[in-house]
């Protein structure tokens, strides 16, 4: 090896320039390289109207005179090979600007950085990490989520628990604390928010830095590494928040980096997110487009991630744009194209997933039909109309119907996630306990209520932490979750009903297997207004899997209700929200329940049952299933669920 090997090659340059270097990470940054006895750092960044370049760090005492990168054929690129091992060394750039301001910026490829408030980076090789997730990794190519269980925890790792000082958890820490509990409940992914470096606690990540950097918070990129793999080995997906839509204006980070906008848009208008306080990526040129791709797929790479819960769509779909009048961003719907496209061509398996406030179409068709190419659309509009109708009072619900029933007119246009994420419990809209109406047990059992039919919807679930015990008052960014709650009955009940019913989700294909299927999903009784309830099937491959929901969103109980239903037989109540150890009145259908030869609500047949106030039920019918004993003879024999669902039909004996 010589140095000059160690310059970017022309076809690299070429590729990078045009938007197609999707390992721009491996030639950008600060990389160590040995050859025999010699071993070299290399640094190169991308600066196109610099007039000038120099490395400073704590490695020349900060002073850049003598460190000077060279510029590569005129190409914006410049670059440095030294003859040192800097592993653990601190860093920037000082560019000068053709106006000559002089610039001290952090490395936009750093793989690590200085903890905050400080802003250096820092010199980190990611080589050498021993996966052990490799079950997973191979069990994760055969899976596919659509027809599969997906309960996702979101949580921002500095406020879900502290240590007793009040200081962050570590990753390794977290490892230790947060799996164990993650497993317990039964969740299937842990969403976490943005990792990249960040300089303000308070932005949640959602302003970074340092892309390429995972905060140093709590802990190193291995530590990280760490926290992933050991998720994996416990059967635990980690969907990372991610932000290609807009960054942080601090002036160590991307803005104006070399005295100019070069990762951001030109025009004033087009650049500035007035909202946020933010600047919006050039998403229509090249480099920034090489940056970001290979910023995908370099956590996909590098961590092991399993998906990205892309941020902000609507603001790369759509033009900024002050006055509310929407305007598509053909260079931003282009990027989102590609984006998706590369990343599935690079793992098949990995899940984009598009958090999209808008009515955009096809976000979910893939790139080759004119689509977006997401794997997911978050639900906005469910999630909107379900908390605007819960926190309705519940004798004032027969006027606001339609919020609980519309999401099925669209809700197989595209395939969906239903979230209520930590957006809806902070900045005074109060945690989902506290917005329901009533008295202390009404909130529990109409959350309880919510819950369940969420879990009965078509859709994927995603829920803020803190939601599993109740969390009465709204997310705290700066203060750990109120753990102290689960010491009160009705906060422990609660979190006991959560487990049950995500267990009950897991093992029930007819609530996940057909998710974004029409044949999944049949109303019974849509239309009763006046008494606010709701009925209807949820269905899986096997008929003998289907199960009837019924959600009573009001706080009168039934003791003879009456529905229809499809088949004769018996039928049995296999779970309730309104169970005493749940918190509930212990209104339940004990005994099976003949189905009576009498049409109704369009079935031809039809069951009485009791219905519990702000109640969620699912019957099942009782299969019969043909059993050979010992003497060879055949015999009948009813079952209410199957061998995994079994525990949670004691519940109703």
């Amino acid at each position: 090896m010589t140095v000059n090997t160690l310059f970017p090659t022309d076809y690299q340059l070429h590729l990078f320039h045009e938007g197609n270097f999707f390992q721009s990470h491996q030639l950008f940054g600060a990389h160590i390289f040995k050859d025999s006895d010699k071993v070299y750092t290399r640094f190169c960044v991308w600066a196109p109207n610099a007039s000038q370049v120099r490395l400073t760090g704590d490695f020349n005492n900060w002073n850049g005179k003598g460190y000077e990168l060279k510029k590569v054929n005129d190409e914006g690129v410049w670059i440095l090979v030294l003859n040192q091992e800097l592993v653990g060394s601190l860093y920037k750039y000082e560019i000068f600007s053709q106006a000559g301001d002089r610039l001290l910026k952090a490395d936009p490829f750093a793989f690590y950085s200085e903890l905050r408030p400080n802003t250096a980076s820092v010199v980190y090789s990611l080589n050498g990490y021993e996966w052990e997730d490799d079950h997973w990794m191979k069990r994760r190519e055969k899976r596919n989520l659509l027809s599969e269980p997906a309960v996702i925890y979101e949580i921002h790792l500095g406020s879900w628990r502290k240590k007793p000082d009040g200081s962050f958890l570590t990753y390794k820490e977290l490892a230790t604390e947060l799996i164990p509990y993650v497993v317990e409940h039964g969740f299937t992914h842990i969403e976490l928010l943005p990792l990249v470096e960040h300089p303000l606690d308070d932005s949640w990540g959602y302003q970074g830095t340092g892309y390429f950097s995972t905060t140093s918070r709590y802990g190193t990129p291995d530590d990280f590494r760490y926290l992933i793999d050991q998720c994996h080995q416990h059967g635990i997906g980690i969907i990372l928040d991610w932000v290609p839509g807009h960054f942080c204006k601090d002036a160590h980070g991307l803005y104006r980096f070399d005295g100019t906008h070069i990762y951001s848009y030109s025009h004033a208008g087009d650049r500035e997110n007035v909202v946020w306080g933010t600047a919006n990526f050039d998403l229509g040129k090249g480099e920034v487009q090489s940056f970001l791709i290979s910023n995908a797929l370099f956590w996909i790479d590098y961590f092991h991630i399993d998906g990205f819960r892309m941020d902000a769509v609507a603001n790369i779909i759509y033009w900024s744009n002050s006055s509310g009048h929407k305007r598509e961003n053909p260079f931003g719907i282009n990027f989102l194209q590609k984006l998706n496209k590369e990343v599935h061509e690079y793992d098949p398996h990995f899940l984009m997933i598009g958090e999209d406030s808008t009515d955009f179409p096809q976000v979910t068709v893939p790139v080759q039909y004119g689509g977006l190419g997401f794997d997911y659309k978050w639900n906005m509009g469910w999630m909107n109309d379900m908390l605007e109708y819960a926190e309705t009072p519940p004798f004032s619900r027969s006027e606001v119907h339609t919020k609980v029933t519309f999401s099925l007119l669209y809700t197989y246009l595209e395939n969906f996630m239903l979230p209520f994420s930590h957006d809806e419990v902070v900045h005074g809209k109060k945690s989902l306990l506290d917005k329901m109406p009533g008295d202390y047990q009404e909130k529990f059992a109409q959350l309880r209520l919510l819950l369940g039919y969420m879990f009965a919807h078509p859709g994927k679930k995603l829920l803020f932490m803190g939601f599993e015990f109740g969390q009465f008052s709204e997310w705290k960014d700066k203060e750990q979750l109120d753990w102290n709650l689960m010491d009160y009955d009705m906060h422990h009940n609660l979190n006991a009903y959560v487990k049950v019913l995500i267990k009950l989700y897991n093992r029930s294909k007819a609530l996940y297997e057909l998710d974004h299927l029409q044949d999944g999903f049949e109303w019974i009784d849509a239309n009763n207004s006046k008494q606010s309830i709701f009925s209807f099937i949820r269905k899986g491959k096997k008929e003998a899997d289907n199960l009837i929901i019924i959600c009573n969103f009001t706080a009168i109980s039934y003791p003879v209700y009456r529905i229809g239903v499809p088949k004769s037989g018996e039928y049995r109540e296999i779970f309730t929200s309104d169970q005493e150890e749940y918190g509930g009145t212990g209104l339940i259908n004990k005994k099976t329940i003949l189905a009576l030869e009498e049409p109704f609500h369009g079935q031809p047949f039809s069951l009485n049952l009791s219905i519990p106030p702000f109640g969620f039920q699912i019957i099942r019918p009782v299969n019969k299933r043909k059993e050979r004993k010992g003497n060879g003879k055949e015999k009948v024999r009813s079952h209410a669920v199957s061998r995994g669902e079994r525990k949670q039909a004691k519940f109703a004996d």
